[in-house]
């Protein structure tokens, strides 16, 4: 996987990451507050229906309160009463029953073909005496009991909340119920408008998280064409700059073939070709032919000197076999003879352990800046130092020469060409140019990391 991808990749994951910690935190707080709001609504909705039941008991015992308060207990008073509440009844299933305290139905106007039976031992479908709770709890003063019985409308058992209270002189106990299906109906409502929500927001979150995944791989695309493109238009300048530099060293190399060499050579030439004839000759012109072969033989020694500078510029034998420290103090040996300026060189630290091309680069870097040195600094003292230390090789040349404008040759096109030579053989090996100029001199500093 390339470097770029990666980089996208770990854009990308950590989004979706806080997108799914993000989902999850809102779907426990949204569960959460749905439970809550489930639970306030069946509270509530509950409490109504209690106080309603409270309601129907409290009228139904006050339409008898006449019968039951003149202290008759005869068959026709309880007939009368039980008359009256047969009638009472609220909706469909809405409506009151009497029980004696052994259990026996007395009135039940929505199921009459329980009248007359003994339901003591009657079970609900979840196990639980009816009959038994609702005597026990009329028996305690009153009150609400839970549990299950057919709903008149739709022939089901259902949920029931019943509300009964003990008439002690005739041994009833009155009582009525509300069922509770349509409170679960609301509840089940509830929950699925609840669930619906969250399945809504987790959709949402889903599509902001791949559109956010979407948009940032676009934006790497995007980026990575660009870098591309800008890569391409770097390449093809550093392209031309090779162009331009192999077409420079050739020239620099012809001159110094033409100039030097060949010209050293035809004179050569011609000397032993005169010295030849006058050997041929009279004994005076054989002696002064003896003369011309020594001029001869000393323009062979100038260009067989010539020829190792040229190689020596091409590539310094010193330097593979010597190493980097050695090589570097006879191109200041060199450029002080050279250029009639006094150049120091010394090291300090570990300089070994570089690779060849590392070593090649922090040479050229070195030609390179006493060459801008010769040309441009008017300098009257050079110092060279190489230092090393565990992490890094580092090569430092200084001048006390009459320095320049930094910022100026790095925007001038055609100025600063050696500069941006040094800084991409540099960057070649992951080494950094440092460059400082004043008018009290320049300082040249090419650092490059061991592997």
């Amino acid at each position: 996987m390339k470097l770029r991808q990666k980089i996208i990749l770990l854009a990308i994951a950590p989004l979706i990451l806080a997108l799914c910690a993000i989902a999850l935190a809102v779907r426990h707080q949204a569960t959460t507050l749905g439970q809550q709001q489930r639970t306030s609504i069946q509270s509530a909705y509950l409490a109504s229906k209690e106080a309603e039941l409270t309601h129907y008991v409290s009228l139904a015992t006050r339409s008898i309160a006449h019968l039951y308060e003149s202290g008759r207990t005869d068959a026709a008073t309880l007939e009368q009463a039980k008359a009256i509440l047969s009638k009472l009844d609220y909706g469909h299933d809405g409506y009151f029953f009497v029980y004696d305290l052994q259990g026996k139905n007395i009135m039940h106007p929505r199921q009459p073909e329980l009248a007359g039976q003994n339901l003591w031992n009657l079970k609900d479908a979840d196990g639980s005496p009816t009959i038994q709770n609702l005597i026990s709890r009329a028996n305690a003063g009153g009150g609400f009991v839970r549990y299950q019985w057919a709903k008149p409308s739709i022939h089901k058992t259902a949920p029931k909340l019943g509300y009964v209270v003990a008439l002690p002189r005739w041994g009833w106990v009155l009582g009525t119920g509300i069922y509770l299906d349509d409170v679960d109906d609301a509840l089940a409502k509830i929950d699925a408008q609840v669930s619906g929500n969250i399945q809504s927001t987790m959709l949402w979150i889903a599509a902001i998280a791949i559109l956010s995944a979407v948009a940032v791989a676009l934006s790497g695309l995007v980026l990575n064409i660009s870098e591309h493109r800008v890569a391409d238009a770097k390449l093809k300048v550093l392209a031309q700059r090779v162009v331009h530099s192999q077409e420079e060293e050739r020239a620099r190399l012809s001159r110094d073939l033409h100039d030097g060499i060949s010209q050293w050579l035809v004179s050569i030439k011609l000397q032993i070709e005169a010295g030849i004839i006058k050997l041929s000759g009279t004994p005076e012109q054989a002696a002064s032919a003896h003369l011309t072969f020594e001029r001869t033989a000393a323009l062979l020694n100038d260009v067989l000197g010539e020829v190792r500078r040229i190689s020596h510029d091409l590539r310094p034998a010193i330097l593979d076999d010597l190493g980097l420290a050695a090589a570097l103090e006879h191109l200041a040996q060199e450029f002080t003879a050279h250029a009639a300026t006094a150049t120091d060189f010394n090291t300090a630290g570990s300089t070994d352990g570089l690779s060849d091309v590392a070593n090649t680069v922090l040479f050229r870097v070195a030609q390179e800046a006493l060459t801008n040195i010769e040309r441009h600094a008017a300098a009257s003292r050079v110092s060279m130092r190489l230092e090393g230390n565990a992490r890094c090789v580092a090569l430092t040349v200084c001048d006390d020469g009459v320095g320049f404008d930094i910022d100026h040759i790095d925007g001038h096109p055609k100025r600063g060409i050696g500069l941006r030579n040094m800084t991409e053989r540099l960057e070649a090996v992951g080494g950094k140019l440092s460059l400082t100029s004043s008018l009290n001199g320049t300082t040249v500093q090419a650092t490059v990391l061991r592997l």
